[in-house]
């Protein structure tokens, strides 16, 4: 894979999970706003690692269909760019979504569905030939507190040639601890077609504070350097390891 290409996928995979787009609301519109310290992603940083502000829209029908965007700023397109040459744009990811959830008897649910990643106005391709936008259909099985997703990608996966077909596998847990406090952990598999797997992994608290506020601090890092031999770096972000180990925290508010 060219080391280009690698960067612009590596730098878009990264998260805790309270960073990305949430399930919709039982029925009707919900709106949410907020930001975080690290916007990561399968477990590694589209923000350098620095703040993001973030904030995204649900609808969700009575019978289950649901449809939705979400949106962060992003550094990841821009430090994908070597210093001395061509310098690519692109500081915003909108992520639209769609899908369908139902139930199985009494403890079993699911969730089908497809999201569009859409780097507005970038222009990664003039330095990569690559594009970043990319395309997957999900599907997902939850279980009282356990919760199985596969996502599968239909085209090339975040500007890395020939991965289209490439395949990501979460595995997390809700779990309430009354008074308004949770804890999720999860453990992420990305599979890049012609390229590898690495495993990525985070430990999120939440706090609700009331009035649709919440607030968050996760664990979140990856096993890239272990995995690959290397930290994960961009010529943008100068000697940053953007997959390491790194502690997240953010605010939202839900209205």
């Amino acid at each position: 894979m060219h080391k280009r290409s690698l960067i612009a996928f590596a730098a878009l995979c990264a998260a805790a999970s309270f960073a990305h787009a949430e399930a919709p609301p039982a029925s009707g519109l919900s709106y949410n706003i907020g930001a975080v310290t690290d916007y990561r992603y399968r477990g590694l940083s589209q923000s350098a690692r620095k703040p993001a502000l973030q904030g995204g829209i649900d609808y969700a029908g009575a019978g289950g269909w649901y449809a939705g965007a979400w949106a962060s700023t992003i550094r990841w397109i821009k430090d994908s760019s070597i210093p001395a040459g061509p310098q690519a744009k692109g500081p915003v990811e909108i992520d639209l979504y769609g899908g369908y959830k139902g139930t199985i008897g009494h403890d079993l649910s699911y969730d089908v569905g497809a999201l569009q990643y859409w780097y507005v106005g970038n222009t990664l391709k003039d330095v990569t030939t690559q594009n970043a936008n990319t395309f997957e259909v999900y599907g997902a099985l939850t279980y009282k507190l356990f919760t199985a997703k596969y996502s599968h990608s239909l085209t090339d996966l975040f500007g890395a040639p020939g991965s289209k077909g490439s395949g990501y596998l979460d595995l997390s847990a809700s779990i309430d601890l009354g008074d308004g406090y949770s804890l999720t952990p999860h453990a992420g598999w990305q599979r890049i077609k012609g390229f590898g797997t690495y495993m990525d992994y985070s430990l999120t608290g939440t706090k609700d504070l009331g009035y649709g506020l919440s607030a968050s601090v996760a664990v979140v890092g990856s096993n890239w350097k272990d995995h690959f031999g290397a930290p994960f770096m961009l010529p943008g972000s100068g000697t940053k390891d953007l997959g390491r180990a790194n502690l997240v925290a953010g605010i939202k508010v839900t209205f």
